[in-house]
């Protein structure tokens, strides 16, 4: 059940929120007001190139919308599953999101295109990890889900049924780590420009370290409670 979601994943969910709200502010900003964590508007702005007739910029949203598939069908093919379940290769991909990032950051210096690609494949990488936790859905790179949800819960209890306070904790931590994530890029961004792509990609590769370290410490925990106690022989 979501009332017994340890707190891992809450910092988890808000760190990964602001991952994704630091990486998409800078698209907002740098990518001609494109946004790359999440396709809807992408793909409204693919149906107006293809309806004006913009064949380059018809490419090259949908090569933005091709990246983050294919980003998601990476994480998928790595992570195995779609419910988080601790133990899943989550610092591989992790890390993979961190080089695409950097990635993505030396394009952009360069004046790369590509940069736009490879922002949008981390996301997509990003958002194939997790989709549900105990009947939550989970969601780092886009918050309309998120507020849909709010808004549902808050109906249903406005006709009786109990809200589940723990459950609405989490999205607005989702929200807030976009939110917070976006400012920072936001401030980033017009200090240092695309090298403010540093800080979600340090991010990434942090969370990478520190969910490697919760594995290890949950292996010593459980090798010490399987070792026999000599203390009774």
């Amino acid at each position: 059940m979501i009332t017994k979601l340890p707190r891992w994943v809450e910092v988890g969910g808000f760190s990964l929120a602001c991952i994704a709200g630091a990486t998409n502010a800078i698209g907002v900003l740098g990518f001609k007001h494109q946004a790359v964590s999440h396709l809807t508007g992408t793909s409204t702005l693919l149906g107006i190139a293809v309806a004006e007739l913009r064949p380059a910029d018809a490419a090259h949203l949908l090569g933005i919308i091709l990246s983050f598939v294919l980003g998601a069908a990476f994480a998928g093919a790595l992570v195995g599953g779609a419910a988080l379940q601790l133990g899943r290769r989550y610092g591989v991909a992790l890390v993979i999101e961190s080089l695409l990032l950097m990635g993505a950051m030396y394009l952009l210096l360069a004046d790369s295109t590509f940069g736009h690609y490879l922002s949008s494949a981390a996301c997509g990488l990003q958002n194939g990890m997790v989709s549900t936790y105990s009947g939550a859905i989970v969601r780092t790179t886009h918050m309309s889900g998120l507020f849909t949800d709010l808004g549902t819960m808050f109906g249903a209890w406005l006709r009786g049924h109990p809200f589940n306070s723990r459950r609405a904790v989490l999205y607005l931590l989702l929200i807030l780590g976009f939110v917070l994530g976006g400012s920072i890029s936001a401030v980033l961004f017009d200090k240092i420009q695309f090298h403010a792509m540093l800080f979600p990609a340090c991010g990434a590769a942090a969370l990478a370290a520190i969910y490697w370290g919760i594995l290890a410490a949950r292996t010593y925990r459980k090798r010490l409670s399987d070792r026999p106690d000599r203390s009774s022989t």
